[in-house]
């Protein structure tokens, strides 16, 4: 997500560099390109109108330091508006009160399709890495298939979670809430229903269920791929329920993003937590720091190393830093490798973090299909094939082929790549490595 927006940004700052020092002729000039971009971008308006006016007083008699260049100096200015227009960083969610009996009440709220149920398991997997016992609660009693995904996700996490088939929505969770206590939970997320459109049948709803449970978060959760028409709808939301913030799902996506950088300024509350992936652990509170870098070009360093030491085996790579030392890797290590790889989640999000990684990174060779692929062909051979792959003959190949779905061809393919890499490391080791010889690709 942003990628046209960062792209165009890049092209305005680009502009400015170079040029001996800021006037306000430029610093007007790269604002309007700027706002003309943010409307591109689906930003609201209003949003974008006050962003530009922000950035032209932040720039108004700045002066151009020897050690940076116009350029440099504006994309502070608009990194600091952004900073501004996403922020505050809240603290974390509100947690039971030791000793009150009670546990913590989330309740999530929004539109039928914005990605509640699987934020509502994110959240609860999310809440039992801090050390939470939480309860997941199928408030949606008119719709059973989010119940029934509710308890499919739960079990997937082991997080119980409590549901009935039929009866008052505010019913259901004033039960949740007695079963919460008896079970020891200390938080519980409610899963409320969504609807397509806002209507008030649906804003009664969930008026009774905030007034009988007294939570102490009311999450609104937009799909950030949406376009600004849902942010407004927020506002109806708003006006009912006492919303204490607002959650981005599918922050990966490819969409615009200008309902992620109108919301926080439309609706007058704070982005608490992003959904930055499918897998239930992509999920991370929402630090405006980073991603304004991320939109800036100027990446996420810090984020790429937590999502690494997040992904990574430690003691599998060691183990394998020796093999490699000895030359004695297999396909076994191949998978390791490629599974850890596979754990990072979009490789072209996570390169998107490194700063000045080139905007073009999806063209590099990194096809992660083609490691899907390679990943299925190792686990389609047998321990022993996987140890020593000098006994992979023409039958096996094609018995690999059709267990992993991909064409003989493909088989022979990762054959080669590992017997170069292997190769490779054995001539590595005994300084014998020719001249411009560089380390074959694993992805294909």
């Amino acid at each position: 997500m942003f990628d046209a927006l960062s792209g165009r940004l890049q092209e305005i700052f680009k502009r400015l560099r170079g040029q001996g020092h800021l006037t306000e002729a430029n610093v007007q000039e790269a604002a309007r390109e700027i706002r003309k971009a943010l409307l591109e971008a689906d930003v609201h308006y209003k949003v974008a109108k006050e962003f530009v006016e922000d950035i032209a007083r932040r720039a108004a008699g700045q002066e151009v330091l020897s050690s940076v260049t116009p350029g440099q100096q504006f994309v502070k200015v608009v990194y600091d508006a952004m900073v501004a227009l996403l922020g505050p960083a809240v603290p974390s969610l509100a947690r039971a009160v030791e000793g009150a009996g009670s546990p913590a009440v989330w309740m999530m709220v929004g539109l039928q399709g914005a990605g509640k149920t699987t934020t509502s398991a994110k959240m609860a997997k999310f809440a039992a890495s801090q050390g939470q016992k939480p309860l997941l609660v199928g408030a949606d009693v008119k719709r059973p298939a989010a119940i029934d995904q509710l308890k499919t996700l739960g079990k997937q996490i082991g997080i119980p979670v409590f549901a009935q088939e039929s009866g008052d929505p505010a019913g259901v969770c004033r039960a949740a809430l007695a079963q919460a206590r008896t079970l020891g939970c200390d938080t519980v997320i409610l899963d409320t229903a969504g609807r397509l459109h806002i209507d008030a049948p649906l804003m009664e709803e969930l008026v009774r269920i905030a007034h009988d449970t007294k939570p102490q978060e009311i999450l609104w959760v937009l799909d950030a791929m949406a376009g600004q028409d849902v942010v407004n709808a927020a506002k109806s939301f708003g006006e009912r329920l006492a919303l204490t913030g607002i959650v981005l799902t599918k922050l990966d996506g490819d969409a615009r993003g200008g309902a992620a950088l109108s919301v926080k300024a439309v609706l007058g509350k704070p982005i608490r937590l992003v959904g930055t992936g499918e897998k239930l652990d992509r999920f991370e509170p929402f630090n405006p720091e980073r991603i304004a870098s991320r939109i800036l070009g100027m990446g996420d360093i810090v984020g790429f190393v937590e999502t690494v030491q997040a992904s990574v085996d430690l003691d599998k790579m060691r183990e394998m830093e020796e093999k490699l030392k000895k030359s004695q890797i297999d396909l076994a290590d191949m998978l390791d490798q490629l599974e850890q790889v596979g754990r990072f989640g979009s490789l072209k999000d996570l390169l998107g973090m490194i700063p000045g990684m080139p905007k073009g990174v999806g063209a590099m060779d990194l096809d992660e299909k083609q490691i899907a692929r390679s990943r299925a062909i190792i686990q389609s051979m047998t321990l022993r094939e996987r140890k020593a792959p000098e006994i992979i003959d023409g039958s096996r190949r094609r018995r690999i082929a059709v267990g992993s779905g991909t064409t003989v061809q493909e088989v022979n393919g990762l054959l080669k790549q590992f017997a170069d890499i292997r190769r490779f490391m054995k001539q590595a080791r005994s300084g014998k490595l020719p001249r411009g010889m560089k380390l074959p690709r694993l992805s294909g």
